[in-house]
């Protein structure tokens, strides 16, 4: 995207891809994870990648750490110490762990 911050000390790690928009604020020390792996003993070394997506103008606070296959949408904020599982709704305010809708931001 377009104008995107990202602060210092970010692990992305993109085999499953990572689409950012823009104006996007990604605080320090945010990981984003695109692979997962298997829960069962046998399946535990394989690689399951799936994409995140971060919409326009999203405010990602300081150690968030977002899963596999989260879309988070446009204007949404994610508070500081995050575990996002779960795609994120426009103009929400999530947080926690696992992350969940706190509020709704209005945009005036």
């Amino acid at each position: 995207g377009r104008r995107v911050f990202i602060n210092y000390c970010c692990h992305f790690q993109d085999q499953g891809g990572i689409y950012i928009g823009d104006e996007v604020l990604i605080g320090s020390h945010v990981v984003l994870a695109t692979i997962n792996h298997g829960q069962s003993p046998e399946t535990r070394g394989d690689n399951l990648p799936a994409s995140i997506r971060i919409g326009n103008k999203v405010w990602i606070g300081s150690h968030v750490t977002i899963l596999p296959g989260v879309t988070v949408g446009d204007q949404a904020i994610i508070a500081a110490g995050a575990v996002v599982t779960r795609d994120v709704p426009a103009n929400a305010v999530v947080g926690g762990v696992p992350a969940k809708v706190l509020k709704y931001v209005n945009h005036s």
